[in-house]
């Protein structure tokens, strides 16, 4: 069963001589419960169409479709899609975007609490658990390493079981050694919490954990779709 279905997608910027095609014409699907890695070189695309699909940015108008779990989030106002992004789809960025003056559990409860959920205490701390951070869930951002911070990241993202998890240079940041924590990180939350992931990245080695890769160039899918 797919739980994203993107149908030609496009994103340009600048207009005339300037024009440029971000992302052009792209067609994709994921299946539910999928490890995918989007490889490509610094500005081949790859990004902005994670940013689509993740609903922080827009494709051109009437440029395609892009269904998550059924529902087309190109059709959403900004309100609704703020709410279905929040609800539906974990992100996880190069640089944390942790909140500096909430520490290790809130921040990872965040979108709860924006949607006045209650906490669950079970699946939190079994999350911090499997994260490493049982010692640092009190800790504030700046109290903690980079790939600490890292953790935190992927535990927000992972903490609503949104449909999907969608992560944007997730080791850009971090030497080798969290680097490598990360990705086990990633995998885990694919085996043991069921999560489809797709990542975005320019290292093979990552992306050779994935069980699909998806090769942009100059916009388009040129291997994987």
């Amino acid at each position: 069963m797919n739980i994203l279905s993107v149908k030609k997608l496009t994103k340009t910027y600048g207009k005339g001589d300037s024009l440029v095609k971000a992302v052009d014409n792209v067609s994709l699907e994921v299946k539910e419960g999928e490890f995918v890695a989007i490889i490509g070189a610094s500005g081949s695309g790859k990004s902005t169409l994670l940013h689509m699909i993740g609903g922080v940015d827009r494709p051109d108008k009437n440029s395609g479709t892009i269904e998550i779990s059924g529902t087309d989030i190109t059709k959403l106002s900004d309100n609704k899609l703020a709410i279905f992004r929040r609800q539906n789809i974990g992100i996880i960025y190069q640089f944390y975007n942790l909140i500096p003056v909430l520490n290790v559990r809130e921040n990872i409860t965040l979108s709860q609490d924006l949607d006045k959920k209650p906490v669950d205490e079970k699946y939190l701390n079994e999350l911090i658990e499997a994260l490493g951070l049982k010692n640092r869930e009190t800790h504030l951002p700046n109290q903690l390493s980079g790939g600490q911070q890292q953790r935190v990241a992927i535990g927000r993202a992972l903490y609503g079981r949104p449909a999907l998890i969608l992560a944007d240079e997730p080791t850009g940041n971090l030497d080798s050694k969290s680097s490598k924590e990360i990705v086990e990180l990633l995998k885990l939350a694919n085996r043991k919490f069921k999560q489809t992931v797709i990542v975005v990245t320019h290292d093979l080695e990552i992306a050779k954990q994935a069980d699909r890769i998806i090769t942009v160039a100059d916009g388009k899918i040129k291997r994987g779709k």
